[in-house]
């Protein structure tokens, strides 16, 4: 078995999705235990300055091997996986993709008809899950691509490089990964997250977020004597989502469009609780879908007596502006990407990474692919070819930036 295998399938192994209920730094302890390892790998390297925080953020550098000065680089990924779905993955399977359906178990499969590009990766060898759990490609492909890229700059010190800086973050699934992120300590010049998808992926684009807490407060009474008091807050909620724009939904929407996603809702005639997330690329657009669902919520109190309270938080703004300024880093990426006879597909993302934060907070932050594919689900998997292109690109990167 290959080594950046190994590597993954031995971190996919330990449960680390993040928990949004938690008030913790980091938000679940699996997540200290998969850093843990990581820097005990580190050290075992040879890299210098390595250290798991107190909130469970890793650093480490990779000395620089030339005399002549070049702009320090970092590369980050994340340790969390979504919380959609458990996320200790003990039984991948590893096999040659010869076409068709990928039967995963007895209930689920990866279906062509459903997923047509899996024909343009028959003869690869891909790596799924059993169907019962994430296989936590996001993002631990992007830390086994960074430790495989690392161990072969170290095995091949014949390949200049200035200093190299490795961060590895928690929470990022929940929009926390770059809350306690140590920009200055980091001493970067700019950055790459490895959190992308299928090869090829380049982006500096990512969407605005932000995520909106609605309750409602209904009016329970025997439905047998209702008439004129009961206010059944489930019908209230229906309400609310049935205001919003049908084409501006996910399901719906690609590319630069934007939309509002009802992402939970759990409640009774008495009281329920919605949470949506908004995402837009435009910040025009992004503050009118703000905007949008807190008028609905006003009509709505109008109609019903004030019986709805709604929060609006943003997460993260769109990285293009703090990006735009540094495009040297985005051409730095694509030709490293062509030296590796790799075709860029430059995109905006539809989500966002750290690296949408780390830009705001002063490190400049393009992100880069992993290669995996259908991530946040049980029909998440990664050709393995495409994972070792991904620590390629890394190296490249390096070796290119030195010259």
């Amino acid at each position: 078995m290959d080594r950046i295998v190994e590597r993954f399938i031995k971190y996919i192994g330990i449960d680390t999705k993040s928990d949004e209920n938690s008030n913790t730094c980091p938000s679940t302890k699996g997540q200290l235990e998969l850093g843990a390892i990581l820097v005990e790998e580190l050290k075992e390297l040879g890299l210098e300055d390595v250290k798991q925080d107190e909130h469970g953020y890793i650093y480490a550098t990779l000395k620089s091997n030339i005399d002549k000065k070049v702009p320090t680089i970092g590369f980050i990924s994340h340790l969390d996986t979504s919380p959609d779905l458990d996320g200790k993955c003990v039984n991948p399977n590893i096999f040659i993709y010869e076409g068709g359906d990928i039967k995963l178990n007895e209930q689920y499969s990866i279906r062509e008809k459903e997923f047509p590009y899996l024909k343009e990766l028959v003869g690869k060898e891909l790596i799924t899950t059993d169907g019962t759990t994430l296989l936590g490609a996001d993002d631990k492909a992007g830390i086994a691509a960074i430790m495989d890229a690392m161990e072969y700059l170290i095995n091949h010190p014949e390949i200049k490089h200035g200093d190299i800086k490795i961060g590895f973050t928690p929470d990022e699934e929940i929009g926390r990964g770059a809350d306690k992120f140590d920009v200055e300590g980091f001493n970067a010049d700019f950055a790459y997250t490895v959190d992308g998808g299928p090869v090829g992926e380049l982006e500096y684009e990512n969407f605005n977020a932000a995520s909106v807490k609605i309750e409602i407060q209904g009016q329970n009474v025997h439905p047998g004597t209702a008439k004129g008091i009961m206010v059944n807050s489930l019908r209230v909620a229906m309400e609310i989502e049935n205001m919003l724009p049908v084409n501006e939904k996910p399901e719906y929407t690609e590319g630069y469009e934007g939309f509002y996603l009802l992402d939970d809702i759990n409640g009774s005639v008495d009281y329920t609780k919605m949470n949506y997330i908004i995402r837009d690329h435009s910040m025009e657009k992004f503050q009118q879908k703000k905007s949008h669902i807190k008028k609905i919520v006003d009509f709505l109190n109008d109609k019903y007596g004030n019986i709805i309270t709604i929060e609006i938080e943003d997460s993260y703004y769109n990285m293009r502006e703090k990006i735009e300024p540094h495009m040297e880093i985005v051409e730095l990426a694509k030709k490293s990407m062509i030296d590796l006879g790799i075709e860029p597909n430059i995109k905006p993302i539809r989500g966002g990474t750290d690296g949408a934060r780390l830009s705001y907070m002063g490190l400049p932050c393009p992100n880069l692919f992993t290669g995996g594919y259908n991530f946040h689900g049980r029909y998440e998997f990664i050709p393995v070819e495409s994972m070792k292109l991904a620590s390629q690109l890394i190296v490249k990167i390096i070796e290119n930036n030195a010259k």
